[in-house]
């Protein structure tokens, strides 16, 4: 069996370099878009890709995505456009934005994707190890080749169950009991989908078919939660650094998920961020280096794959192959409710 190509835990010098890189890329992007307003899908190209690469990019612009995501800085306003990433596929899913983040945080550059929740259908998969240790089948462990002539997107889930207890719920199997008041990302039966608090039993009643837990809502009704104020009540952090590379999940007025990456956030300013996107409700999922990543594939078959975030500690075939950690997959729906590939 292959296993994932990077350990658990990368080195302090593999972090640096990473860290270096990534803020040297994050200033060159927002030093071009304080110049002019620049192309999400090139700031997230040149982020992600070396000279030599020869992954194709979609630069067409969104025609049915979310208004462009804009910064003002002083009396500077900066929009940045979202970009579809699906071109093959008829539902027009799938766009990507990055962004630079503000002058409260010069050199940043977010990295947000936003996943149309009326053509595609979300899927869970334990890892091999993630969430935790358990008896029951973990099922694939990888997006199952048979399900790749539709898939979209993948990225990252949450923490480690030893490292912050969380439901998780998926293919009739309760790997792990919900608790009341966590944050979770739910799938239901007629095919909808929800960032919620939970407020349900420890088993998931017949309506939802996938629940996957993560800490408190990050933010709630629109606005960030006050315990997003409180930083270590969001998870350890590489070296006990306040702010570190964090994702999140969250859903917008119309039902629609997004998802967001970002270098340099603590919890109180991803909250922010994630409001400053009109996000009705979050979960933080993974943070620290090694986690962060959300790939798009460019053709049926998972053909194209790419790394819209730029992380030195990914690849894009990550979830083609059994992964360590549990992660979330994106398909093209063929009709409500239908079942998750496993």
């Amino acid at each position: 069996m292959v296993r994932d190509e990077r350990p658990r835990f990368v080195g302090l010098l593999t972090i640096m370099k990473a860290t270096r890189r990534l803020g040297l890329l994050g200033a060159l992007a927002a030093s071009a878009l304080a110049v002019g307003l620049v192309p999400a899908s090139d700031v997230r190209a040149n982020a992600s890709r070396p000279a030599s690469s020869n992954a194709t990019t979609t630069t067409s612009l969104a025609t049915n995505a979310p208004a462009p995501i804009c910064v003002v800085t002083g009396n500077l306003k900066r929009c940045a456009p979202w970009r579809r990433r699906d071109p093959w596929s008829t539902g027009n899913s799938i766009y990507t934005n990055a962004f630079a983040v503000g002058a409260s945080q010069p050199g940043v550059v977010a990295y947000a994707a936003w996943i149309q929740s009326a053509t595609t259908d979300l899927a869970l998969y334990p890892g091999y190890e993630g969430p935790g240790a358990t008896t029951l089948p973990r099922g694939p462990e990888e997006v199952p080749p048979s399900a790749r002539g539709r898939l979209l997107a993948t990225f990252n889930a949450g923490f480690y169950e030893t490292d912050a207890r969380a439901g998780f719920y998926v293919q009739h199997t309760l790997y792990f009991p919900m608790i009341r008041g966590l944050a979770t990302v739910v799938r239901y039966a007629n095919g909808r989908v929800d960032v919620v608090s939970w407020h349900g039993g420890a088993r998931p009643g017949p309506r939802v078919v996938m629940a996957r837990q993560n800490l408190p809502l990050l933010v709630s009704n629109g606005r960030a939660s006050p315990l997003s104020a409180k930083n270590t009540a969001w998870g350890l952090t590489l070296h006990g650094v306040a702010a570190v590379w964090r994702t999140a999940l969250g859903v917008d007025a119309g039902g629609n998920l997004i998802y967001v990456a970002a270098p340099n956030q603590t919890s109180a300013s991803l909250a922010r961020l994630l409001v400053q996107m009109h996000v009705v409700r979050a979960m933080q999922l993974d943070i620290n280096p090694e986690w962060p990543i959300f790939v798009t594939y460019g053709a049926p078959g998972a053909v194209g794959a790419t790394l819209f975030v730029p992380n030195p500690n990914q690849i894009p075939g990550r979830f083609l192959y059994p992964s360590t950690k549990d992660f979330f997959a994106v398909y093209a729906s063929r009709r409500p409710g239908e079942a998750q590939p496993w």
